[in-house]
Order: C-alpha cells, then sequence, then structure tokens
C-alpha cells in the first residue's frame, strides 16, 4: 500500500482541514463556533482518561456516526500516538459490535486509512 497516489489522500485531507479551520475560525467569526472548536480540542486534552485512551473513544465514535472525515482524523493522531494495528483493529472491533453492519463501509474506510498513515509514516 505505498502508493504515492494513495497516500496524497490525505495530504488531501490535511490541506483542506487545515484551510478550512482557518477559514471558520478566523477574526470575526461566530463566538459560539469558536467556543465548540475550543470544547472539542479540550476534550482530547489528558484528563481522567489520558489523551491517547481519548483518541480510540474518537475513534470508535467516528466509526458508529459513520464520519470518514472524522475517521481519518482519528486514526492519524493515534498513529502519531503510537498505536500499534492490533490496537487500534481492537478498537475497531468494538465500533463494529456497537455499530453493526452498517459501520462495515466505515471499517473499510478506517483500514485503509491506517495503511496510508503507516505508509506515509515511513517515507
Amino acid at each position: 500500500m505505498n502508493n504515492p497516489t494513495s497516500v496524497s489522500r490525505l495530504d488531501a485531507f490535511d490541506a483542506y482541514r487545515t484551510r478550512m479551520n482557518q477559514r471558520i475560525l478566523e477574526e470575526g467569526s461566530h463566538t459560539g463556533i469558536k467556543r465548540f472548536f475550543n470544547l472539542d480540542t479540550n476534550a482530547y486534552r489528558d484528563g481522567a482518561l489520558d489523551a491517547r485512551t481519548k483518541e480510540l473513544l474518537g475513534l470508535v465514535a467516528s466509526m458508529v456516526l459513520r464520519c470518514n472525515d472524522c475517521i481519518d482524523y482519528h486514526i492519524l493522531q493515534a498513529v502519531d500516538s503510537g498505536f500499534s494495528d492490533a490496537e487500534l483493529e481492537d478498537a475497531m472491533n468494538v465500533a463494529l459490535v456497537v455499530g453493526g453492519s452498517i459501520v462495515i463501509p466505515h471499517l473499510r474506510h478506517a483500514v485503509e486509512t491506517m495503511d496510508l498513515a503507516r505508509a506515509r509514516k515511513a517515507q
């Protein structure tokens, strides 16, 4: 899965997310939106649960809610945090059990993203 074209999907995702978040949060943007983004950021910091564990929780929730952008984000964070494929697959299994068969297309997406993230990291 070391296809550079495939890896560019992650690069495109990162660039789009960064660009649009900057646009959304530019000066003069809605206070409620800024507060929500801040709440989201703070939710994934160390607390009673460590930030690493929270990434797995975010991944499971994202898969059950069927949000591929969120799946990409949390897998990239989890790979950067040092989770093994086995640990990520265990979390994905929880998402599948909770969400049922409708999660299967998002499981495919998650596994592809995991493979792409590993390939990108190896470059």
